[in-house]
């Protein structure tokens, strides 16, 4: 199972609306592991009734707003592919001697 993460969040410090949300995504499975790291922009408008202050976010809110943004299931299958990768490796890497 996936799980994400928001690592920072960048804002305006004059009416504390979010510019941008670093997340990161991760999944592990017995020894293997796999994760994703991205930013998402916003151009918050205080104005809007749906505006939330920074001091009022919640992880769960502005994830929302980041999987709104980055396809969550295209993500998370990426991750599932790695892994699958990591387990059964269809490349390799060396020299014969």
């Amino acid at each position: 199972m996936a799980t994400w993460t928001i690592e920072q969040l960048d804002r305006n410090t004059a009416d504390g609306g979010v510019t941008c949300a670093h997340w990161r995504v991760s999944e592990v499975d017995g020894d293997y592991s796999s994760s994703r790291y991205g930013a998402v922009g916003f151009v918050p408008d205080p104005s809007s009734s749906d505006f939330v202050p920074y001091a009022d976010l919640t992880e769960s809110t502005v994830l929302g707003w980041v999987q709104a943004e980055v396809d969550k299931d295209v993500t998370e299958a990426a991750l599932a592919v790695d892994i699958a990768e990591q387990k059964t490796p269809t490349t390799s890497t060396g020299v014969p001697w």
